[in-house]
């Protein structure tokens, strides 16, 4: 399993970075992750342009929204779990920055997942992203974890 997050923008505190690079080693067991960091812009189209750029083909693309749908973790494990039965083996996460998606992102992507009805900062989502992608890989190979 390939996982690819695409954000938008980069982080900036140091324990944001120490919280990636845990997670990032915790799903090392899990699946091939990679994080690619966007460079933000003062338009969307141009975040959308760098977005595109950085999705793989054959990627199931999963945009993050706030009007997405939303998951529990055991629900949010078995759609992945889906995805890799149905043979999807490149799933892609894009989280934008400050300001949002442009609408073509959100409209090309194959689903909009929605964290919370909260509003979060768009580095802290990334680390709760990988926190719940990692969480998943533990409910679906029935592995204990904290609840």
């Amino acid at each position: 399993m390939n996982i690819r997050i695409i954000a938008v923008g980069k982080l900036k505190e140091d324990y944001l970075r120490d919280a990636q690079k845990e997670y990032s080693k915790r799903l090392s067991r899990f699946c091939k992750l990679n994080i690619v960091e966007a460079d933000e812009d003062f338009t969307l189209e141009k975040e959308a342009d760098r977005i595109r750029k950085a999705l793989t083909a054959n990627s199931h693309v999963i945009a993050l929204a706030i009007e997405g749908k939303k998951y529990d973790s055991v629900g949010f494990a078995r759609y992945l779990e889906n995805l890799m039965i149905s043979g999807k083996s490149h799933i892609s996460f894009i989280i934008g920055g400050s300001d949002g998606l442009d609408e073509s992102i959100l409209t090309e992507a194959d689903n909009l997942l929605s964290m919370s009805d909260m509003t979060f900062p768009h580095q802290l989502a990334r680390i709760i992203l990988l926190e719940q992608i990692y969480r998943a890989f533990k409910i679906i190979n029935n592995e204990t974890y904290h609840k």
